[in-house]
């Protein structure tokens, strides 16, 4: 093999993405790497939720139709923007080492929520983070915020938004932590199940190709990204879920916090389970069924 095609969205964010793993694969293969940059409808449909125009699917499909049809060898996400489970055909062949996981208060005027007025204005595109906020902070007001980053940050800076929330990762990748003002706890802002890391997805027949980035692997971050999204899978795995889950890991054991909320932050189901490394979807099995008990499924029915 001698060249490698990869697809990738359009946005600073995804090429910054993709040229990263460029890099190394040219480094230890010393094979030419070659961008497709593509537009997907995720990246398109700007002004409804994600949840309503068709969920996560939409950021990755045009991706997957370029490796089907041969214009591409492999794909690379973030994996908080991937659906809890593939398209048969497709696999995961490697997880890269994670970044801060973390989101991010953005602001030019707060360095806290607290400190926002009631009434203020607060921007995300994420159910998850909707959620915790109504949850801790009822007093604000949080509207909708999609598009990539540097519209998002524009739109802050035009003051329609008092603050906004945006994944610390995707910062600190376009050089832009400057913009943050906080680096929320995960006690007070769950992540996302694979929030930081970056997957590498291609055709499970490419043998070759999962061969060839082993490299690239992060065992723990793996892990981690395993356990959280086997909880999201258990639950329905959409993004119309306000749904958070977090694994840490400790030598060989495995800590995984999950958390399922109702959009106005009103109900909220927690678990905090600790298990092997080994295992992460069993741990996360556990992590679910704490969630049930608690009300998760009449939680997500509504």
């Amino acid at each position: 093999m001698k060249k490698l095609v990869i697809a990738t969205r359009r946005s600073r964010l995804a090429l910054w993405q993709a040229e990263y793993i460029k890099r190394q694969l040219e480094e230890i293969h010393s094979l030419q790497v070659i961008l497709n940059p593509m537009s997907t409808r995720g990246d398109e449909l700007v002004d409804r939720r994600l949840d309503e125009a068709g969920g996560k699917g939409l950021f990755v499909k045009e991706l997957e139709n370029a490796m089907t049809d041969g214009r591409a060898d492999l794909a690379v996400h973030s994996m908080k923007d991937v659906p809890a489970e593939l398209p048969p055909g497709f696999i995961l062949a490697a997880i890269t080492r994670r970044e801060d996981p973390r989101d991010a208060l953005v602001s030019n005027k707060y360095d806290r929520f607290a400190a926002i007025p009631a009434g203020g204005v607060i921007g995300t595109s994420s159910l998850r983070r909707a959620a915790q906020l109504a949850e801790r902070h009822p007093q604000l007001e949080v509207r909708l915020l999609r598009g990539n980053v540097e519209t998002r940050l524009a739109k802050l800076d035009r003051d329609e938004y008092d603050a906004i929330v945006l994944a610390v990762a995707g910062l600190a990748r376009l050089g832009l932590e400057q913009r943050i003002r906080a680096r929320l706890e995960v006690e007070a802002s769950l992540p996302a199940p694979g929030q930081g890391a970056l997957g590498i997805e291609c055709l499970a027949q490419r043998t070759d190709l999962v061969e060839l980035l082993k490299p690239l692997r992060d065992a723990a971050s793996e892990i981690c990204v395993r356990a959280e999204r086997a909880v999201s899978r258990a639950l329905g795995g959409s993004c119309a879920l306000p749904l958070a889950a977090y694994a840490e890991l400790a030598g060989e054991r495995l800590r995984l916090r999950a958390l399922v909320a109702s959009a106005d932050g009103r109900r909220v189901a927690r678990a905090d389970c600790v298990g092997t490394a080994s295992e992460p979807e069993a741990l996360a099995q556990e992590a679910v069924a704490a969630l049930r008990r608690q009300g998760a499924d009449r939680i997500l029915a509504k």
